[in-house]
């Protein structure tokens, strides 16, 4: 080999856009270590890259000692063999500290036989800074280490934890309420909890228990009860009662000490024994008592219902929900109708005679004082307040249950509420927002089971489509998992 030959090296240089291509690296190597007997030869540093122009090297300035950088992070994540020693090299080249007496820069390749390494290490060791030394131990390990894992499977993916229901339940729980709930996951919520399902033998899961609220009593919703939330539908009384239990938990002021929901189970199986208001049941030939009706006892609230000072009770008759307002300081009772601003009838005007009748003996039998005593407990009569209302036949309920938790009866005046109406959109995405309520409140015994449950869904649309029309949604446009 001659000079030239001697101090010329090939190495493979990788580009982002182009193949592999042969890089000619110059190099100087000291006279102590050449191994020809030809004459001198002080070749200039220079890099040659193939179909590059040739450029005549500026004269080297004087070398200013530095602290050697790491080369970059490789990118493989199993290199092969070659690229590990490539590694390596790259490793030893930056930890390596010229000297100061040579008359141009050089460094060392490891290209010495055993002897001469041993003494140009000893050389270098003296001369490097323990900053460098560390680097390069950290570098041979992290080279070891790469070019072992190698030999082991490429494709081997990490495994997924899976989530147990306590920990998908825990997700949930934020500083600002258990009910912080992702838009996508009530949406998703939305989905499960009202979509009823028919096999290919025609049976259905509509009648399947799917939340069981513990208040004053273990309150249970089937499918078919979460089914009403669904688009252009009157909503199930029992939904209604559930919002009712789900705010009188709430730890704060207003349902705490101020404001007490009354479930309207009791009052709507009441309107339905007597007809038209009547005092006398026609099916029974007797009086409204509260004891005869056992079923819906336990979920009344005895103690807040005889010592909150406001009641708010929703009431539903033939398919229509409002709002009775009462406030047992003053004994003055107050109605929300989103769809009428007065009695639309003097049948409706005994119905709400008897419903004022029927809070009083509530109240009474509580241990709180009556409306009014005597037989002026059968002549009751509540003042409809002006306010707006429903824009469509069904969603009297979304206005009931919303007012439930934003009334403020101290700021009704003069039989008018100003109030800001909502638009349609918002009235439809509400049916959203309930079921995820119900079915993610904590005091639901199996919201673990529905948070696993509407995480499983899928939507293959934006997210947007639940919302006004998202009464267009279909099984078509959902994927379970």
């Amino acid at each position: 080999m001659t000079p030239d030959d001697s101090n010329v090296m090939v190495v493979r240089e990788q580009t982002p856009s182009e193949a592999l291509a042969i890089v000619p690296i110059q190099f100087f190597v000291p006279p102590s270590q050449q191994t020809t007997t030809e004459a001198d030869f002080e070749p200039t540093p220079m890099l040659q890259i193939e179909g590059a122009r040739e450029t005549t090297p500026e004269t080297p300035k004087q070398h200013q000692e530095t602290t050697p950088k790491l080369p970059p992070a490789p990118t493989k994540i199993h290199p092969n063999a070659e690229e590990a020693a490539a590694l390596l090299m790259m490793a030893r080249t930056a930890s390596y500290v010229p000297k100061t007496d040579l008359p141009m820069p050089s460094f060392s390749l490891g290209l010495t036989d055993s002897s001469q390494e041993r003494a140009s290490t000893q050389d270098t060791e003296r001369e490097k800074s323990p900053e460098a030394a560390t680097m390069l131990e950290q570098l041979d390990s992290l080279v070891q280490k790469l070019a072992g894992s190698a030999s082991k499977g490429k494709d081997e993916s990490p495994q997924i934890r899976r989530e147990t229901g306590g920990e998908s339940s825990a997700k949930f729980e934020t500083p600002g309420g258990t009910n912080q709930i992702p838009d996508d996951m009530k949406e998703k919520c939305y989905i499960w909890g009202t979509r009823v399902k028919e096999d290919a033998k025609g049976n259905t899961n509509e009648f399947e228990e799917i939340c069981t609220l513990i208040g004053q009593g273990q309150y249970i919703l089937m499918r078919t009860h979460l089914a009403s939330l669904q688009a252009n539908s009157d909503i199930e009384s029992q939904v209604v009662s559930a919002i009712c239990l789900i705010l009188n938990q709430k730890k704060e002021k207003r349902f705490h000490a101020q404001i007490y929901c009354l479930p309207p189970d009791i009052v709507s199986m009441t309107l339905s024994d007597h007809p038209n208001g009547e005092f006398i049941s026609p099916k029974t030939n007797k009086e409204f008592r509260v004891e005869a009706y056992p079923n819906f006892i336990p979920f009344i609230d005895r103690k807040k219902l005889s010592s909150h000072p406001y009641i708010f009770a929703p009431v539903c008759h033939t398919g229509h929900w409002w709002l009775w307002l009462i406030n047992t300081r003053t004994r003055k009772c107050q109605i929300l109708d989103p769809l009428h601003k007065k009695a639309p009838s003097p049948e409706r005007k005994q119905l709400n005679k008897f419903t004022g009748y029927v809070f009083s003996r509530l109240i009474a039998y509580a241990g709180g004082k009556p409306l009014e005593k005597g037989e002026k407990e059968k002549e009751i009569k509540a003042a409809y307040v002006k306010i707006s209302g429903q824009k469509t036949s069904y969603d009297c309920a979304i206005y009931v249950m919303k007012w439930l938790e934003l009334i403020e009866p101290e700021n009704i005046k003069k039989g008018k509420y100003e109030w800001d109406n909502w638009t349609q959109e918002e009235v439809d995405h509400y049916r959203v927002e309930y079921a995820s309520r119900i079915l993610f409140s904590e005091i639901n015994r199996q919201r673990d089971h529905a948070i696993r449950e509407s995480s499983a869904i899928r939507l293959s649309k934006p997210s947007s489509v639940l919302l006004s029309p998202f009464c267009q949604i279909n099984s078509e446009d959902i994927e379970t998992g």
